[in-house]
C-alpha cells in the first residue's frame, strides 16, 4: 500500500485538532518548496550500459522549489530533469556521479579552447572557407560541411601570427581526415579526434640534409586514429598502425602544403611539416605564417563566405516552435533517436519544464538583471537558431542542464563554445550581483570518456559524496584513478600540499579534451519516474517488531520535517500519534532516509508532500 493510502486511513479530525498548534506557525504564502518523495529506485545505466537495473538514485517529483532550495539542493548532489530531482546513491550505483564546478573568476582556458574560440570568430568574420559557392547562405549537411571547410585562407594570415598557422595546418589535416572517410580508407561510423599541430622550436629543429629543409610544425593526430580505430575494432591490421595513418594523410597533405612553401613526411607515425627555405628564412616562417608579396598567386582562388552576426539571446524557459525543431534534428542526427521518441511532450517535460520559482530583479545587488530561474540561451547566426543552451540561473551559479545544436555546424565546437559563453555570463554578471560565482557543469563520471571533457575547464572542483565539501579535481583525479567511488574530504589535506607533475596532469586532461568529440554529455538525462522500477528491498519495508525496534534507534529525529496533507502544512510531531504504529514506523522509515538525501535543513523547509 502506498504512504498516501495509509495516511489516508488515518484518523483525519485527530490530525486537524492536533495539527491546530503547529500550521499557524508554517509560512503558507507563495515561494514555498512543495516535493514529492520517490524514494530509492533502480534503473538502466545509460553510461555503462551494464544491460541491468544497476543505477540506483533517490529521487523527488517537485511541485515547486524555491532557488535557494535547489542550490541547497545541488551542493549535496542533485539535480533535476524537468520537474523530476534525482541523486546517485554514490555507494550502490555503478557509476558514481561527482557534481563539478568551477569558481569563473579562476577561470584558465585550455589551448584547445582558445582554438575554439578563434575558429569561431574566423567563421563570424569570413575568414572561414566554404568551397561550394552554393552554400553561402544557406548551412550544408553536417559530413559535406566538415569536408569542405578549408580555413583561413593563406593569404589573409597575418603577420607573426604562430597560432594562425597551427590553425590552418590543423584544419588542413582534418580536411585529409574527412577525405580518407569519403574514400572508404577510414570507416564513417567513427567519431575521429580533431588534429593538433604544434610549432618546433629551433633548438629542437631537425634538418634534412638531403634537401636542406627544416623541420617547423608537427601533429601526433595518427596515433590518436589509429587508438580509435583499434578500439572499434579489435583485430590488428595495417590500417590501425600509427606510420600507416601518417604516411596515408601525408599523401592528401602534400598539394595543399606545397601551397604555402611547406613539404610534408610521415615519420614514425608523426606527421612532420618541413620548411624548403633557409634556416632564417624557416624561422621566419614559423613566426610568420603570411606570405611575401608576390607570392599570393600561389594560392587557389576558394569562395569565401560573407561575414556572420552572432546573437545570443536569454529568454525563459517557455516552448518555442524554432527550439523544438532544432532539438528534434539535433536529437536525431547526433544522438542517433528514432523520430518517434522525440516528441513535442518529451521535449517539453525534459527541458522545458521547470518548478523553479522565477525571482524578478529588485535593483539591490542580490540578483541579477535577468533574474533567477530557467532559461534558454539561444544562439543565432544572420538570425538563425543554431545552439541553445538550457540553463538554471541560481543565488551562487549559473548550472548548465542541457545543450542542443545545429549538426550542420558541428565543425564549429558549439558545445564548447557555448560552455565558454556560460562561464563569461557568470563573470560579468558578478557585477550586478556578486554572490553569482559559480559555473556547474552537471555530473562528472570518471569511467566515462564522454564526461572527461568537463575537467578540461579548469581549475574545477568535485562535491564530496559523504561530507559535501568540494576538492580540487587535481586532487580528486588521482583518486578515482584508482576507485569509481572515493569520500573525496578524506583526501582534501593534500590540496595544501604541491600538486603531483601539474604540468603532466593538465596535457593529459588537454589531450583528452582533444579527443573528445563535441557532444556535451550532461548528467541531466532524460528522467522520470516511468524510467525507474521499484526496488524497495525487504529490509527496507516494514518487518518484524525486532528489526523495527532496531531501525527505530538509528533513525535520525524526523519531528520537524513539515507534511503537506490536503492543502495543510504540519509539522511531523504534532501529527505522530494519528498513526497506528505500524503506519508510522513505515512513515518514519521513508522519512528518516529523506532527511539522508535532502539534509537536516532543507528536510524542515521544504513541504513533504503526502497527498
Amino acid at each position: 500500500m502506498k504512504l498516501k493510502d495509509r495516511v489516508h486511513m488515518a484518523d483525519k479530525r485527530k490530525i486537524k485538532s492536533e495539527a491546530s498548534s503547529s500550521s499557524s506557525t508554517i509560512d503558507n504564502g507563495k515561494g514555498e518548496s512543495v516535493v514529492v518523495d520517490v524514494g530509492r529506485r533502480r534503473s538502466s545505466c545509460g553510461y555503462c550500459k551494464s544491460g541491468s537495473n544497476t543505477s540506483i538514485t533517490h529521487g523527488l517529483w517537485v511541485h515547486s522549489l524555491t532557488v535557494h532550495d535547489y542550490q541547497a539542493l545541488l551542493d549535496r548532489g542533485w539535480r533535476r530533469s524537468g520537474c523530476f530531482l534525482y541523486k546517485p546513491e554514490m555507494e550502490k550505483t555503478c557509476c558514481p556521479s561527482y557534481t563539478i564546478r568551477l569558481k569563473a573568476s579562476d577561470f584558465v582556458p585550455s589551448k584547445e579552447q582558445v582554438r575554439v574560440s578563434k575558429r569561431i570568430q574566423r567563421f563570424l568574420d569570413g575568414s572561414l572557407n566554404i568551397k561550394n559557392s552554393d552554400e553561402q547562405n544557406e548551412f550544408s549537411s553536417a559530413s559535406s560541411a566538415q569536408k569542405d571547410i578549408i580555413v583561413d585562407n593563406p593569404n589573409r594570415l597575418q603577420a607573426n601570427n604562430i597560432d594562425q598557422m597551427i590553425d590552418y595546418l590543423s584544419d588542413l589535416i582534418n580536411s585529409a581526415v574527412l577525405t580518407c572517410i569519403e574514400k572508404g580508407e577510414f570507416p564513417n561510423k567513427i567519431q575521429f579526434p580533431k588534429a593538433s599541430v604544434k610549432s618546433v622550436s629551433p633548438n629542437k629543429r631537425k634538418l634534412q640534409v638531403e634537401e636542406a629543409q627544416y623541420l617547423v610544425y608537427t601533429s601526433n593526430i595518427s596515433f590518436q586514429i589509429a587508438a580509435a580505430l583499434r578500439w572499434v575494432h579489435k583485430n590488428v591490421g595495417p590500417e590501425k598502425d600509427p606510420k600507416f595513418v601518417a604516411e596515408m594523410l601525408s599523401d592528401h597533405l602534400n598539394n595543399s602544403a606545397s601551397a604555402i612553401s611547406l613539404s610534408v613526411r610521415a615519420c614514425n607515425g608523426h606527421i612532420n611539416f618541413y620548411s624548403t627555405e633557409t634556416q632564417t628564412q624557416a624561422d621566419a616562417t614559423v613566426g610568420r605564417p603570411g606570405v611575401s608579396k608576390g607570392s599570393s598567386s600561389k594560392f587557389p582562388e576558394k569562395f569565401q563566405v560573407k561575414r556572420q552576426n552572432l546573437e545570443i539571446r536569454l529568454k525563459r524557459s517557455t516552448f518555442d516552435t524554432e527550439e523544438y525543431e532544432l532539438y528534434r534534428k539535433y536529437q536525431i542526427k547526433v544522438h542517433n533517436d528514432t523520430p518517434d521518441h522525440v516528441t513535442e511532450s518529451s521535449y517539453k517535460s525534459f527541458l522545458i519544464d521547470s518548478p523553479l520559482i522565477f525571482v524578478q530583479s529588485n535593483g539591490d545587488g542580490s540578483v541579477p538583471p535577468c533574474g533567477f530561474g530557467s532559461f534558454h540561451q539561444q544562439y543565432l547566426v544572420n538570425g538563425k537558431l543554431v545552439a541553445v543552451g538550457v540553463i538554471d540561473i541560481l543565488p551562487k551559479c549559473l548550472s548548465s542542464k542541457y545543450l542542443f545544436w545545429d549538426p550542420d555546424l558541428a565543425f564549429l565546437s558549439l558545445g564548447k563554445y557555448s560552455a565558454l559563453q556560460e562561464i563569461n555570463w557568470v563573470k560579468e554578471s558578478q557585477s550586478h550581483c556578486p554572490s553569482l560565482q559559480y559555473y556547474y557543469l552537471g555530473y562528472y563520471i570518471h569511467s566515462c570518456n564522454k564526461m572527461r571533457y568537463k575537467a578540461a575547464f579548469r581549475p574545477s572542483e568535485l562535491l564530496c559524496p559523504l561530507r559535501y565539501e568540494w576538492v580540487s579535481f587535481d586532487i580528486a583525479k588521482r583518486l578515482l584513478d584508482r576507485k569509481p567511488y572515493v569520500v573525496l574530504s578524506d583526501f582534501a589535506t593534500l590540496q595544501n600540499e604541491a600538486p603531483l607533475l601539474p604540468n603532466a596532469i593538465e596535457d593529459q586532461i588537454e589531450q583528452e579534451d582533444l579527443e573528445s568529440n563535441d557532444i556535451r554529455v550532461d548528467g541531466d538525462e532524460e528522467m522520470s519516474e516511468g524510467a525507474f522500477e521499484d526496488s524497495e528491498d525487504d529490509d527496507e519495508l516494514v518487518g518484524s517488531v525486532t528489526t523495527s525496534l532496531v531501525l527505530a534507534e538509528m533513525r535520525k529525529d524526523v519531528s520537524n520535517i513539515v507534511i503537506g496533507l490536503r492543502g495543510m502544512q504540519l509539522k511531523y510531531k504534532d501529527i505522530r500519534q494519528a498513526f497506528v504504529p505500524n503506519e508510522r514506523n513505515y512513515l518514519e522509515s521513508q522519512l528518516d532516509r529523506y532527511v539522508t538525501a535532502v539534509g537536516t535543513d532543507l528536510s524542515e523547509r521544504m513541504i513533504y508532500s503526502i497527498g
